[in-house]
């Protein structure tokens, strides 16, 4: 299932690093990990990432665990894992789940086969992306994997990337941390790829292996030499050691639902749909209530502060 690492030792480890409590439990001999998220110092919310749970058994997983969660739990926040046609869909929703004001993980994504030939894998991919991975081999784009040795080069980087295009970041100790608890983990592998040209360093990515998947998870790039594709050839040295790593899918985590030029997130849209993989849509976060009323006065604050900060960044786009 892509998306699987969200419910890894590894990330419920990593998570429960920063102000999130790991909560786990098991339902049918199946362990499952989420996160208490705490607000306004009293209340909180219960937060299920990708959960291996059947459509059917939500609600019945759900009313089983009410009664363990803590009094000030106000709802179950669920990410759902699987596959719909449009992005917030989900047809058999029962009467007690509401679709969340907020999502949590991004509920569309581009997933790449590639178990297949490299040379057919490259086949695939759009005339943009070919033609842009061949001009980053002309001018000289070098690819090496690190550690978190360079996470430092790294996320001078992505400060760059934050302030060009308008996302939030954590501080640099947030993805010190991944790496930290990654070494001592059999199950999934890290990597750190940097690009330079006549050495100078000018983007990067991090990118999960687990098992037969792999997760394109950050990226990072100078606002220099651009013209160089350095982000067509660390996509195509991942996609690479992907494969022979034993991984059979490239998930490139996080699109706009649609080609839509006014979405925030249609530059990703049009970047990681030219490696020809699938689109695929996830249904998003549904909420269960504990406390019906109180999960009603959360739902208004939540929708309050999504206004404000989608009209922030309009007004921070506009000077």
């Amino acid at each position: 299932m892509s998306g699987a690492f969200l419910q890894s030792n590894l990330w419920t480890l990593f998570k429960g690093s920063f102000a999130l409590e790991p909560y786990s439990f098991h339902f049918e001999g199946k362990l499952i990990n989420a996160y208490l998220r705490r607000f306004f110092k009293v209340f909180s919310l219960l937060y299920v990432p990708y959960a291996p749970i059947e459509q059917e058994k939500l609600e019945e997983v759900s009313a089983y665990l009410k009664p363990m969660l803590p009094k000030s739990c106000l709802f179950i926040r669920w990410d759902l894992p699987w596959y719909v046609k449009e992005e917030g869909e989900w047809p058999d929703a029962p009467k007690s789940f509401h679709r969340a004001t907020m999502d949590t993980q991004p509920p569309s994504s581009v997933i790449l086969n590639i178990s297949r030939p490299l040379e057919d894998i490259r086949k695939g991919f759009k005339d943009r992306a070919r033609r842009n991975i061949k001009i980053a081999e002309k001018k000289g784009v070098i690819i090496k994997c690190h550690g978190a040795e360079k996470i430092p080069v790294w996320y001078k980087l992505y400060k760059e990337t934050s302030g060009r295009d308008r996302i939030s970041i954590h501080p640099e100790a947030y993805y010190q941390k991944l790496f930290e608890l990654a070494k001592n983990q059999k199950r999934l592998d890290v990597r750190l790829y940097m690009a330079s040209v006549d050495g100078d360093e000018i983007a990067g990515n991090i990118t999960l292996f687990d098992g037969v998947e792999a997760t394109y998870l950050y990226g990072a790039s100078a606002n220099r030499k651009r013209d160089t594709m350095p982000t067509y050839a660390l996509q195509w040295r991942a996609i690479q050691d992907a494969k022979e790593a034993g991984c059979l899918e490239y998930d490139f985590y996080g699109i706009s639902p649609a080609d839509d030029p006014k979405h925030p997130m249609h530059g990703l849209y049009q970047f990681k749909t030219g490696w020809g993989g699938t689109i695929i849509h996830r249904p998003g976060c549904w909420d269960y209530p504990c406390h019906p009323i109180l999960y009603r006065m959360f739902r208004i604050a939540e929708t309050v502060r999504k206004w404000y900060h989608k009209s922030f960044k309009k007004k921070k786009r506009s000077v």
